[in-house]
Formats: structure tokens, C-alpha cells, sequence
């Protein structure tokens, strides 16, 4: 008899092998053909002593008389079943264990191996799914599916049910019905097993509780579920698709941000089950994705229930993350996750809506982000942003909070809208970001985006709030005894909210320009001065209690015209002009006085800094023209640039003999240059590449405190790098080795942020070859 981990001295035994002074082999030239032997013997070994154990068992139990059939493995074909519910790409359902991530309304398979053999004449079979902490069949979070020899379905589509696929000796395989209505979310699985005779039970039951949880998603690929999606090409963009843009900057100059929602990256949908939980969200609650989506709007940010980020709009960012080094959503997701639930700092609102986008992406429902310029914040529900002043034409600062933001972001989420009338389902806007309170919550949605179009402000949820963000009008009221309401109506803007709404176009991928953004804004609203426009709007008017304030004003004499050129394209560390194009359209003499000025803003419409202010009077002769204008230097600027290096303009003018007064704004958002992203090497997976990153420094001046953020879904999770001072104008070129993980088209994307210059980005796409 032979001992393990001893050998008689037989050096032809093992070809290659020598023997030492201890007795053990080891290898001349590899240890993996000994490696190798070990391991098919162990395993011969263990098999003998384990089949005679189960035999003795056996002879033992006809002994006792026959007992409860016991669980001996489970199997949930977790890959398999992610081929069929269009889940494999979660990177949890790959590895050792994969996780098991189905979507609702479509059935699943797994195995059970039992100890013995089993046999349905004695042996009662039941499985239990359960949901929550206190599943309880009233109320659906526990779920009873007897197992009977039927190899078909019995029930209809929209019940659990469960029918036997295959049995043969220990082993069993089923088959479980999933109805499309079921809450989303984590569900365990019980196997209970009881011993019967004569259709009665004989021992008390057994329970094995898999240890596995079962992830269920809504389903946009099933017609019963109420996130249908039919056009495939539409689920490959609003449910599939892992990155995608983000539009800012301001209507003239829309500039999409690269945003990598990896909704499947592994840390994601645990931490959206998180979400989930915190929301305090029933099982009813649970399977309505009209409750979920608002939930979500309600737990992405932190106020009323710590959600996942914690909102800043300007300065300082240094006890946290500056809303523009975010790459993408994971790394935001990951850190709630691995605190427990604490609030990450910080995001805006192009970050709530990133963030909320893979949320809604990783549970199923189709989603994508919308950006609105000149988006209004109407804090009082009159559908206006309104601007106040005394009887004397001074401003009142503090009379209200409405605001005018250069852009803002939320999301459209697909559903069906039972809730509502028929017609009002497909597209429904929804808002992470904390504006106000809606039930008492900072929470906005879902809002059917046909009755917004049609000024039904009337349907749930905070139709009004969103209607006026794309709708209202700015309207300049001045105090008046002599009105019933104690102030008059002196202008009215009715074109300048909503100018246009975008969204990333479908299939299309623009790494170099903008040729993916999608104008959706007759989605929103009719087209501004139709008939159609003004209805909608006076229609929601009515409904708000507020008509009076759409009342037009009587037209003042105004015999000089005025036009504040745009500015089209202004690249920072270059100069720029206000400019004011001016003509006297009477036959007789105008005297003007003109104020120009520049400053910095904030996207919410907040100024920053004043950069440069002129003023002056001058005498227009009749038909006369002249040109006022204000050069603005690098030097007068530069410094004084907040967030999103945005400009606003303002010109002001009055005309003295006839009391004409004119005022017009316009803002833009200095350009910065784009990072060029190479590749050298071979994209391969499980293979070094360098990636070569390239910025030219546009200013002057030296670029200190610099750090580029990589991050490439499949490829390498988000990470920071530090880099040296860059001097003026310098072509600075970093370089990071990377190494693939999974095959096909991935998307790389790097942001470079520094003391003098932020929010530079670059993007490249490319094909990892398995």
C-alpha cells in the first residue's frame, strides 16, 4: 500500500522526474504533467470513498424505511439563461459564478441533482421564490410552484407556473414561467422536499435555500410588459448601449460630452438594488416601473433620502469630485455601493441625468438623456419666469426665484401609461436633479411628453414644472395701483425658453463633432409663433389659474432697431467683440444711451464674475447707422471664467425723445481644444496596448495640477492618472499601457482637468479582438 505524498525511488515511473533526499518528486523540466497525475488521482480516490459511501447510505436507508428526498445541487444555467433574457453582457454573469440576471415575462430553466433518486409518486416537490425580508403570499413576495409531472405550462402567461423539462434517476430539470408583471429586484429560491404516502405526507418537509440571488429586470423585448420597446434598433440604443453623449453648452453651440453609463459593469446593478431598497419602494411599488422611475428621480440625488450624489454648482470641489472629471456613471455607483450608501460628491445636472440613465439602463428600462437649452426654472407654477420692478423701473431682486438656465439635462424613460387616457404612453420626462419638491420630495416624473406638447398640465407627474421649462415666458411686470393686481404687464419674451432639445440620434457615433445629436424638440413643444404654439400654451395657462399674465401689452413707439450680433466661435485664449448693430428709422434726430457688458455665468444662469462693462450716449441722425462694440482681451477674461467657461452678454439702451427702451442678452461658451487619442500595438484581449493621449495647450500660460481621468468600458475601469506642469503652448503627450478584457467595438474615453484649464475631452473608438 502506497501513502500520498510518498514514492518508492522509480525515476522511470514519472518520465522527467528525480526522486530527493525527503522522498518527493519534482521535475527536471515542468511540474504540470505531475501536477496533472496528482490531480486525476485525487480524483479517482475521492470518487471510490465517496461511491461507497452513498451506497452504505443507501443500504441504510431501506434499513430506516425511505426519508425526505434532499437537495444535493443546483443549477441555474445562469449563462444560458442570460442568452435567452438578453443579459449576457453583465459582467457579473461571467466567472466561476455567474450571477443569474433574467428579465420578467419570459420563462428560465434550472436543474436540481438530489441525493437519491426521484421519484414524483413519493416525493412532494415545491419551490418557493421569495422577495424582501417578509415574503408573504398575500402580497406576492412569496411565490408557491408545486412541481407535478406535467411537462407543459398550465397556467396562462401572466401567472407563475412551473413545468417539469426533464427527469432522469437524482436529477430533474424545470422550467419557470415568469409573468411580465413581477417586481424587480432580488429574488431567492427555496426547494421543499416531503416524503408522501397515499397523498399524504409521512416526515416533516425539507428545506434547501439556494444561496444565489435571482436578479429580475423589466423586459423591453416582451409585449406584456409595459416597457415594450418593438423597434430593436431603439433597445440597442435606450437599453443596450453602454456610452453615449451628453449635450451642454448653449443652443447656438451645443457641445456633446462623452458619458459612459456602463450600466453593465459589475458593481452597477448591485448598487442599483441598493437604490431600490433605500427608496422604500412595496412589491406592488416594485413591479410599476411609473413608481420605480420616480423613485429613481427621487434617490439619485441626495436630499430628503441620502440618495447617490450630493449636488454643488460652483466652487470649491476640493472635499469631493468635480462634476466634470466624471467620466462615467460606474465609478459614482461603486463608491455609493462600497460606503454603504453615502452620498458621492458631487454631480450637476448632466451628472444626475448620466446617472440616472444607467440606473433605468441596468433594470431594463429604455432611457436616454435630453438637454434643453434655455431652460426655465419656474419655482411658483405660473408657467413665467417673471422679473420685477418698482414704480420707479428699479429692479426688485428679491421678489422671486424663478431662473433662466443656459442649459439642463433630465431623461425620457419608455413606458406604457395605463394611468393615463390612451395616447399618452411611449416617452415620459423625468428629472434627477433637485429643483423642487414634488408629494414633498425632490422628485420630478415621470411627465408624458404628449400632454406636455399639448398643454395638458393636468396629468401626473409634475407636468406643469416641465412644461414651463420648455414653454414659459419671460415676463417684466412693473408695480401699478391702478391694476386689480397691483402690477402691470410691461414685456413679454415668448421665444427665448426651450430653443432647442437634444438628444443622441440613434446608431450614429461622432467622436469628432456633434453629426449624433438629435433635434427632438418638436417632441416637446410646437413650433414657436404657430398657432398651435400659443394654444398649447394659453391651454396650460388656464389650467394653471394664471391666464392674466399671457395678456399682451399695448406696443410702445419704437422708431429705432437694434440687433446684438451672435458671437459664433471664440477658442480660449482668444479675444472676442460685443457688438451692437444700430439704426435710426425716423426723419428725426435720436439721442441714444447704451450700456454693453460681459460676464461670466454659471449654467444655472447665476453670474460669476463681471469681466468688462462699457457705456456711452451718442446722436443718431435720421436714417443713420452705427455700430457700438467692446473688444473683450484673453487677459480680461481668463481669469474670471467659472464652470463650463460660459460668457453672458447684456445690452441695454434708451432712446430719450420717445422713451424707448431695449434690452437683449445672449451668452456662449468658449471653446477649448479636444484630446487626440492614438493606439499603438494590438487590440487584443489579454494583451498589453499603449494609449497615447495628446493636448495642446491653448493659453499662454503654464497648465500646473494636471490629471487626466481614462476610462473604457470592457477594457479598464475609470482611474485617474497625475502629469506634470505643461508650459505654454506645449504639445503634451501621456501615455497609459491597457490591457483588454472582452472582445468588440469598445468606446476609450479620457477628460484632462487642470488649475488654469477644465473640462477637456477626447474619445476614441475601437475593435478588441478576442
Amino acid at each position: 500500500m502506497y501513502s500520498l505524498g510518498r514514492t518508492r525511488a522509480n525515476p522511470g515511473s514519472i518520465p522527467g522526474s528525480m526522486i530527493t533526499s525527503n522522498g518527493r518528486s519534482t521535475s527536471r523540466y515542468s511540474s504540470e504533467r505531475y501536477n496533472d497525475y496528482i490531480r486525476d488521482l485525487l480524483e479517482k480516490l475521492r470518487e471510490e470513498y465517496e461511491k461507497k459511501r452513498r451506497e452504505r447510505m443507501e443500504l441504510e436507508g431501506l434499513e430506516r424505511g425511505p426519508s425526505a428526498i434532499e437537495v444535493d445541487n443546483v443549477e441555474l444555467y445562469a449563462r444560458d439563461n442570460a442568452r435567452e433574457h438578453n443579459t449576457s453582457m453583465y459582467d457579473l454573469v461571467e466567472g466561476v459564478k455567474p450571477a443569474v440576471i433574467l428579465r420578467r415575462g419570459q420563462p428560465f430553466y434550472l436543474a436540481i441533482r438530489f441525493k437519491r433518486n426521484y421519484n414524483p409518486q413519493q416525493d412532494r416537490l415545491k419551490l418557493e421564490m421569495c422577495f424582501g425580508p417578509q415574503p408573504l403570499i398575500i402580497k406576492g413576495t412569496l411565490v408557491i410552484l408545486p412541481v407535478s409531472g406535467s411537462d407543459s405550462f398550465t397556467k396562462d402567461k401572466a401567472y407563475w407556473d412551473v413545468r417539469l423539462h426533464h427527469h432522469d434517476g437524482a436529477v430533474i430539470t424545470l422550467q419557470i414561467q415568469l409573468p411580465a408583471t413581477v417586481a424587480v429586484g432580488v429574488w431567492k429560491m427555496k426547494i421543499v422536499s416531503q416524503l408522501i404516502s397515499r397523498g399524504q405526507p409521512t416526515l416533516s418537509p425539507v428545506t434547501h435555500e439556494c444561496k444565489e440571488n435571482v436578479y429580475v429586470l423589466f423586459n423591453p423585448w416582451c409585449t406584456e410588459d409595459s416597457v415594450y420597446m418593438e423597434d430593436e434598433q431603439w433597445r440597442k440604443e435606450y437599453v443596450l448601449s453602454d456610452v453615449g453623449k451628453i449635450f451642454t453648452g448653449s443652443f447656438k453651440q451645443p457641445v456633446g460630452r462623452r458619458w459612459i453609463y456602463g450600466q453593465f459593469t459589475d458593481s452597477v446593478l448591485p448598487a442599483c438594488m441598493l437604490i431600490l431598497e433605500r427608496s422604500g419602494l412595496d412589491y406592488t411599488a416594485r413591479s410599476n416601473p411609473i413608481k420605480v422611475v420616480r423613485a429613481i428621480s427621487a434617490m439619485i440625488n441626495d436630499i430628503d433620502d441620502r440618495g447617490v450624489l450630493e449636488g454643488r454648482w460652483q466652487e470649491p470641489y476640493d472635499d469631493g469630485v468635480a462634476p466634470w472629471m466624471w467620466t462615467g456613471s460606474s465609478a459614482i455607483l461603486e463608491k455609493y455601493l462600497r460606503t454603504g450608501g453615502v452620498p458621492v460628491k458631487y454631480g450637476q445636472c448632466w451628472v444626475f441625468a448620466g446617472v440616472a440613465n444607467t440606473v433605468c439602463r441596468a433594470l431594463g428600462l429604455p432611457s436616454r438623456t435630453v438637454t434643453n437649452f434655455v431652460s426655465a426654472h419656474d419655482t411658483d407654477d405660473t408657467l413665467t419666469i417673471d422679473k420685477w420692478f418698482d414704480k420707479n423701473g428699479d429692479k426688485i431682486e428679491d421678489a422671486t426665484s424663478d431662473s433662466i438656465w443656459n442649459f439642463h439635462v433630465w431623461n425620457d424613460c419608455w413606458m406604457a401609461r395605463p394611468d393615463l387616457p390612451p395616447g399618452y404612453g411611449g416617452w415620459q420626462a423625468y428629472d434627477a436633479t433637485p429643483q423642487e419638491t414634488s408629494e414633498g420630495v425632490y422628485q420630478t416624473g415621470p411627465a408624458s411628453i404628449v400632454a406636455i406638447r399639448r398643454g395638458e398640465i393636468g396629468y401626473m407627474y409634475d407636468s406643469p414644472f416641465v412644461f414651463s421649462e420648455v414653454n414659459a415666458d419671460i415676463v417684466y411686470w412693473q408695480e401699478d395701483d391702478s391694476s386689480e393686481i397691483g402690477w402691470k404687464k410691461m414685456k413679454s419674451d415668448r421665444y427665448q425658453v426651450g430653443r432647442l432639445i437634444l438628444t443622441k440620434k440613434i446608431s450614429v457615433d461622432d467622436d469628432f463633432g456633434d453629426a449624433d445629436a438629435e433635434d427632438i424638440t418638436d417632441q416637446y413643444k410646437n413650433k414657436e409663433g404657430t398657432y398651435e404654439e400659443r394654444m398649447a400654451v394659453l391651454n396650460a395657462a388656464r389650467h394653471s389659474g394664471v391666464p392674466y399674465a399671457y395678456n399682451l401689452p399695448s406696443p410702445e413707439k419704437e422708431d429705432v432697431s437694434f440687433d446684438l450680433l451672435d458671437i459664433e466661435k471664440v477658442m480660449i485664449g482668444k479675444p472676442f467683440h460685443v457688438t451692437v448693430n444700430v439704426k435710426n428709422q425716423s426723419s428725426e434726430t435720436r439721442t441714444v444711451s447704451a450700456v454693453l457688458s460681459a460676464s461670466s455665468v454659471y449654467y444655472t444662469g447665476i453670474t460669476g464674475r463681471k469681466i468688462k462693462r462699457e457705456n456711452g450716449n451718442f446722436s443718431l441722425q435720421p436714417h443713420q447707422k452705427e455700430i457700438l462694440s467692446m473688444e473683450v482681451t484673453p487677459d480680461e477674461y481668463l481669469e474670471k471664467l467659472v464652470d463650463y467657461a460660459m460668457v453672458k452678454l447684456y445690452a441695454i439702451a434708451t432712446v430719450k425723445e420717445t422713451q424707448q427702451t431695449w434690452s437683449e442678452e445672449d451668452d456662449f461658451m468658449v471653446e477649448k481644444p479636444n484630446l487626440a487619442l492614438e493606439i499603438r500595438g494590438n487590440l487584443q484581449v489579454g494583451t498589453y496596448f499603449v494609449l497615447s493621449i495628446s493636448l495642446t495647450n491653448p493659453l499662454k500660460r503654464v497648465l500646473d495640477n494636471c490629471f487626466f481621468t481614462i476610462e473604457a468600458p470592457g477594457v479598464t475601469g475609470p482611474f485617474r492618472t497625475k502629469y506634470r506642469d505643461i508650459q505654454p503652448e506645449e504639445v503634451a503627450v501621456h501615455t497609459v499601457r491597457l490591457i483588454p478584457q472582452k472582445p468588440g467595438p469598445r468606446k476609450i474615453v479620457v477628460t484632462f482637468s487642470s488649475r488654469q484649464l477644465i473640462q477637456v475631452v477626447g474619445s476614441k473608438q475601437v475593435e478588441v479582438l478576442g
